[in-house]
């Protein structure tokens, strides 16, 4: 194996375990940040370091701190301890490894040989994505039937029968786009979305499928277990649901598990429908071939966006009487995130003044890429929490007609539709 080769392996499994469980708090902060602005409260922000507060990030820190070196209590009524104890890690796992298929960018071209970006480099694609997004539910399942409790038991009866209701509409929304796209290879898949239609819209699969998309983003949801589709926890139904018995860290790993569980759904959604690391109007080809002019308009989007994000800071961490930890905070902040963007926009401008190889042409384009890629997901993370904290979880009937009479005919139409559509457009 090359040394090429085993670098970017490493950044491959890197990015995949960043994405599933590095940014757990992250997410956590961010859920609570943005549900704070939408009940129009401030959300946490008094843990701090120091005078560092992160907007509150420490909190999310503390918590997880919390969580380790808090006492492991288990009930006495328990009777299958082993299954009690390795649930939590079978939801962890299989949303940890749903990771693995997702192209981060198109495959890198070093010395002529190809490297896929991915972590695990195979072509079961979907059916990676599928098969592990099922299999985590058992965990849920046997971790409510092993609390040997009621409201853990209705939790995870709760989940399996989502489950099984959501799954096949989000199968059946994907043969669609394996009918548009002739792949399940995912870097395949977002290829095919390079082109644009009447040159102005892109080729994306929620503009070729809108309703195989809608389907499958709800599916998503359910499959996740979050808000609205969260009748598998219900606090005020059945205390906490599947996890009611758990504390610690194994009650720690239910929370990392459905943060995993939901950076993948976002990472399959970008993938399948938003043009996955497809720059919008430029495929790999028309970024290599037009890197130059790519980098000047990073070089001034960038300071763009850093100014306005910093103004907003400023505007919204004033000092609040004597205290003016905030203020200070805010300047340590405006100078990283300056610092940041003058050392990327150094960085691109020598770039433009140096000769760039083939090898360092493929390498830019493949950064932008994973740049993209990444914009996308976080966008798509907001649009989770955003729904999570605007809709009122739907009652138990409710999930299930939504599923069985309106998600399952949908993506059964849509099927003969864009078979017909394909045949005929073939003949």
């Amino acid at each position: 194996m090359s040394t090429s080769t085993l670098v970017i392996i490493i950044i491959n499994i890197s990015i995949a375990s960043l994405l599933a469980v590095g940014l757990t708090p992250l997410f956590v902060w961010w859920e609570r940040r943005i549900s704070g602005f939408m009940q129009d409260r401030s959300g946490p922000n008094r843990c701090n370091i120091g005078p560092l507060r992160l907007g509150g990030l420490i909190q999310s820190f503390a918590d997880m701190l919390k969580l380790v070196f808090k006492e492991d209590f288990s009930s006495k009524h328990i009777k299958y301890k082993f299954i009690f104890t390795i649930a939590p890690g079978i939801v962890f796992i299989c949303s940890f490894l749903t990771f693995g298929m997702i192209p981060f960018a198109d495959n890198l071209v070093i010395d002529g040989k190809e490297h896929i970006m991915q972590a695990i480099p195979s072509d079961f694609g979907m059916l990676w994505f599928l098969a592990f997004a099922g299999l985590s539910i058992f965990g849920i399942i046997l971790g409510g039937f092993a609390s040997n409790s009621k409201y853990a038991l209705l939790g995870s009866i709760r989940a399996a029968a989502q489950v099984i209701s959501y799954e096949a509409a989000m199968f059946l929304s994907l043969i669609s786009m394996v009918i548009c796209y002739g792949s399940i290879h995912l870097t395949e898949v977002v290829n095919a979305q390079a082109g644009t239609f009447f040159g102005v819209i892109p080729m994306w699969g929620i503009f070729i499928q809108p309703l195989a998309a809608i389907i499958f983003i709800i599916c998503s949801f359910a499959e996740t277990n979050r808000a609205p589709f969260d009748i598998a926890e219900g606090e005020s139904e059945i205390v906490a649901g599947y996890h009611t018995e758990y504390s610690a860290m194994r009650f720690g790993l239910f929370q990392v598990g459905e943060y995993a569980a939901m950076s993948a759904s976002c990472a399959i959604i970008v993938t399948v429908f938003l043009g996955g690391y497809q720059i919008p109007w430029l495929d790999t080809q028309a970024v290599q071939s037009n890197l130059n002019y790519v980098m000047i308009a990073i070089m001034i989007l960038l300071p763009l966006g850093v100014f306005s994000f910093t103004k907003w800071m400023k505007k919204n961490n004033k000092a609040i009487g004597n205290d003016i930890s905030r203020e200070k905070e805010t300047k340590i902040l405006t100078i990283a995130f300056w610092l940041i963007a003058v050392s990327v926009v150094g960085l691109l401008a020598w770039f433009l003044a140096t000769d760039i190889s083939a090898n360092g042409s493929a390498i830019v384009t493949t950064v932008l890429q994973v740049g993209t890629f990444l914009v996308k997901f976080f966008m798509m993370a907001f649009v989770y929490i955003w729904v999570r904290w605007t809709v009122l979880r739907f009652r138990y009937d409710q999930v299930q007609m939504l599923g069985w009479k309106v998600l399952i005919p949908l993506a059964l139409l849509n099927i003969v539709v864009t078979a017909t559509f394909i045949v005929v457009q073939g003949s």
